[in-house]
């Protein structure tokens, strides 16, 4: 009975050993090695600040910006997560409603068909992506708030939108798709050039 003891202490200690210290040690070796900014945060450094991270939805409200999906955990990393309500839930169908509302009064367009990724939130609360029917949505709320020349502002910003999309991978995998974040610097970054 002792001798079963013994090894079955020493089979906890090496599994403890393997599981908790070696097999972690050689994991974050090869992110470090060969995914080094994603294993890093992949964070966005503009004017050697950290402005946001590339894989993490940031809080954009202000209607000069292309806005994110809703976000159930007020874009807080720390809590990720869906809002688990279902498709009968009151609170969800509050919660949509407001936002629709939202969306439909910044877009000066009650009637319009608002995309249902700026109405619901991703399973992560975290999603930082739109599709591109999302963005091009926005772009009449942009060029308002930014004052800038109908005509000329949606064809630049359309031309923003397609530049900054992902395209689906292997040309098979998953769909189109905007980071906001990044697309929010290049709008920043490109109205900057236009001034100059």
């Amino acid at each position: 009975m002792t001798n079963l003891w013994s090894t079955a202490l020493r089979l906890f200690l090496w599994m403890i050993l393997l599981t908790g210290v070696i097999y972690p040690l050689i994991i974050t070796g090869i992110a470090q090695l060969f995914f080094y900014e994603r294993a890093n945060g992949d964070f966005l450094i503009s004017q050697d600040k950290i402005v946001g991270a590339k894989l993490i939805a940031q809080k954009f409200t202000d209607n000069k910006y292309f806005w994110p999906r809703p976000s159930s955990v007020d874009y807080n990393p720390l809590p990720s997560g869906g809002s688990n309500l279902g498709p009968t839930s009151a609170a969800l169908k509050k919660a949509v409603g407001e936002r629709k509302e939202v969306i439909a009064k910044a877009a000066g367009n009650s009637n319009s068909a608002i995309p249902s990724e700026l109405l619901y939130a991703s399973g992560s609360g975290l999603d930082p992506h739109i599709s591109p029917k999302a963005a091009y949505f926005q772009i009449d709320r942009i060029i308002k708030a930014r004052s800038l020349d109908p005509q000329k502002g949606k064809k630049d910003l359309t031309e923003l939108i397609d530049k900054n999309t992902e395209k689906r991978l292997l040309d098979i995998i998953g769909k189109p798709c905007v980071n906001v974040l990044l697309l929010n610097q290049a709008l920043d970054e490109s109205l900057n050039k236009q001034k100059k």
